[in-house]
């Protein structure tokens, strides 16, 4: 079939396989590109099909030959209807893999359920023994709690006060001013039972106590901070609250891994055209006015670049990993520079429909959009037909 965007909103609702496998074989070509790293060989990457995730685990294969086992929920292809994207990515990167003669195999299913964190222990155990690096890198907008049963459903909201700024449709261009009603309710309770560190708490404790961690294992999740201008809404809004429950966890997982001389990190990520972020009133405003910047200053970086740094400078580099004072690791050196952040700031206050396609990268930002979807990468031929129906050669 000949496969073309379906967009609603901030979704695409179809991906295109061959577009899909292209970036995956970008990505493995940067980190092979970069050198080999002295990192993990035994890998569990929760959330492992898309952005940060699945550069994670083309990190650790291409970068340390690592083992990998990948957990996601992605919806698989039937005919005349494609897959999600993550399940395109997933089946690229795996058969990369096992051409290169690494290990990689995969669960799909609801990584927060019983379920799937005892079919995952059951596949560490049977191939692998135990687990150097854990990457918890899950988006979800909703949380079925295996032990209550209660469903969470997670919010984007302000606290405390109505939050109103500017914000920009991506497809149209059209600079606009948008208002956000704050949290009531359970609101911000229920966005940290889905976004913050509980899940990612289990899955540590649940390993720990099956004997699946090696000695030395480190686990990392991500984490966003960003700058004044969306604070209201994002740090300080509902998803912050998640976010600092999620820093406060890598603490006590921290002590739970200290028999083990283990570590847990949260390390803080730059701001990237992503399925979540483009929901997010003011984000996709935000993103374009950076992209410019820091493309102009040749400062940009996307998933890859940001984790195979991460890898490289940061967690691998034998020397003990560097933090902020609140223990957290930082790959938004670049974004959050004085420099950068100040010529955001003054392009924001110019910011209007007529002025943006000059003073921001809204082509940059829908770009990078399509290509989560596996549209509009290079060297792909969209008129051609498609075979929808691909299958993940390492699915369990």
């Amino acid at each position: 079939m000949i496969i073309e965007p379906k967009i609603r909103g901030f979704i695409c609702l179809t991906a295109h396989p061959e577009g899909c496998a292209q970036n995956v074989l970008n990505q493995i070509n940067y980190v092979k590109s970069k050198g080999p790293v002295a990192g993990p060989k035994r890998v569990l990457v929760i959330g492992a099909s898309t952005g940060f995730g699945l550069a994670s685990r083309i990190t650790s294969a291409f970068g340390s030959e690592a083992s990998t086992i990948g957990v996601y929920f992605e919806k698989p292809p039937a005919p005349g209807k494609t897959a999600s994207p993550g399940w395109y990515n997933t089946a690229a990167f795996e058969e990369r893999a096992h051409e290169a003669g690494l290990y990689a195999k995969s669960i799909n299913g609801d990584a927060f359920s019983n379920e799937i964190k005892q079919k995952t222990m059951d596949l560490i155990k049977a191939d692998l023994g135990q687990i150097d690096l854990i990457i918890y890198s899950l988006a979800s907008p909703k949380r079925l709690h295996p032990v209550t049963g209660v469903v969470h459903n997670s919010v984007l909201r302000p606290i405390g006060d109505v939050f109103t700024n500017k914000t920009v449709d991506f497809h149209t261009g059209i600079v606009s001013e948008v208002s956000i009603q704050p949290a009531a309710g359970d609101d911000i309770e229920n966005t940290v039972a889905v976004m913050g560190g509980s899940d990612w708490a289990m899955w540590i404790d649940q390993l720990k106590a099956a004997g699946l961690l090696a000695p030395g294992a480190t686990t990392v999740a991500y984490s966003y901070i960003g700058p004044a201008l969306t604070e209201a809404v994002y740090r300080k809004g509902t998803i912050g609250a998640a976010k600092d429950h999620l820093e406060a966890t890598a603490f006590t997982i921290s002590d739970t891994l200290k028999d083990l001389d283990g570590k847990a990190f949260v390390s803080v990520n730059k701001a990237l055209v992503t399925q979540a972020s483009s929901a997010i009133p003011v984000i996709p405003l935000y993103i374009s006015l950076l992209y410019k910047v820091m493309k102009e200053k040749g400062l940009h970086e996307g998933c890859i670049e940001q984790i195979q740094r991460l890898f490289a400078d940061r967690l691998y580099t034998g020397a003990s990993i560097p933090v902020d004072e609140k223990g957290r690791i930082r790959v938004d050196d670049l974004e959050m520079r004085e420099d950068v952040q100040a010529h955001v700031a003054e392009l924001w206050s110019e910011a209007t429909t007529e002025s943006l396609p000059v003073i921001g990268d809204l082509a940059g930002y829908k770009h990078d959009f399509l290509n989560l979807f596996g549209f509009d990468v290079e060297g792909v031929d969209y008129q051609k037909e498609s075979d929808e129906m691909v299958q993940i050669s390492g699915l369990v």
